[in-house]
């Protein structure tokens, strides 16, 4: 078992969430099986990440941004492995490798400002200040963005929680997926599954 739960009897629910990964990724994900416990909390969640993206204009690649620099931080290789594969079809590979490696270079000027921001969010949320919220504004960032990046972070932290604490090892299948640089460059939490 890759999860430290055992698969919960499958509820029509859960068979939803189950044919959905098996049209979007041809298997059914091991993080699916852990939130198949709940998954109208799991569509409420992922309901409420989308509305505050959407809500401060986020562009698909700032929240890949945002999720690679705060999985990175948290040493959440389930969703480093997935959204560093999307950050590098948007980025190319090398600056996605670089970003879950700590290292922005890769990146646009304001991009690097976001994703100092998320790890700082991820790592000690107490720790930031005025000068920080000063350094997103003068990347071109206004406060309902500034706001819109700090809960969407804060919420996919919240989610890497549940998977990370209750045991989901990322899929071997989505680690097969990932390019290769961005595999390399995924040292930390858990291992991948060994078998699909």
């Amino acid at each position: 078992m890759d999860n430290f739960l055992p698969e919960p009897e499958l509820t029509d629910a859960a068979a939803r969430l189950y044919d959905e990964d098996l049209a979007d990724n041809g298997y059914v994900m091991n993080l699916s099986r852990l939130w198949a416990y709940q998954p109208d909390t799991l569509a409420g969640l992922f309901e409420l990440v989308g509305g505050v993206a959407e809500g401060g204009g986020l562009t698909p690649r700032q929240r890949a941004v945002l999720v690679a620099a705060c999985a990175s931080t948290l040493g959440d290789s389930y969703c480093s492995l997935a959204w560093g594969a999307r950050l590098a079809k948007a980025a190319g590979e090398e600056a996605a490798a670089g970003v879950l490696r700590g290292d922005d270079s890769g990146l646009e000027a304001a991009e690097r400002v976001m994703a100092a921001w998320a790890r700082k969010v991820a790592r000690d949320p107490n720790g930031t200040g005025p000068a920080d919220v000063r350094e997103l504004r003068a990347a071109g960032f206004d406060d309902r963005q500034v706001f819109a990046m700090t809960a969407f972070v804060a919420l996919r932290l919240a989610f890497s929680t549940v998977n990370d604490a209750l045991g989901a090892l990322p899929d071997a299948e989505l680690r097969a997926a990932a390019p290769p640089l961005v595999r390399a460059a995924v040292t930390y939490g858990r291992p991948p599954a060994t078998t699909a």
